[in-house]
């Protein structure tokens, strides 16, 4: 997948999961929950999503690795199959 496939597919799951968020406000390193005001439920339907959509496992202790649009696009890229 390249950067702009990942980018869209986390702001797709990003707008499921919370669809008060406008896709087109969210800037690259605003961060989720910080910035954005994701809490951690949703945060956590979040992951589950990626997961599902990706297959892509993401653990608990590498969630700050996926904070922010850009770090996740870094993040899921290194580990998309």
């Amino acid at each position: 997948m390249t950067d702009a496939e990942i980018r869209q597919a986390f702001l797709e799951e990003l707008t499921q999961v919370a669809p008060d968020i406008d896709p087109g406000d969210v800037g690259e390193d605003d961060h989720l929950q910080d910035d954005l005001e994701l809490d951690s439920m949703d945060f956590l339907n979040l992951v589950t999503a990626l997961h599902q959509r990706l297959g892509v496992d993401i653990p608990e202790v590498d969630y700050p690795k996926i904070a922010t649009l850009a770090l996740a696009v870094g993040y899921l890229k290194g580990r998309i199959g």
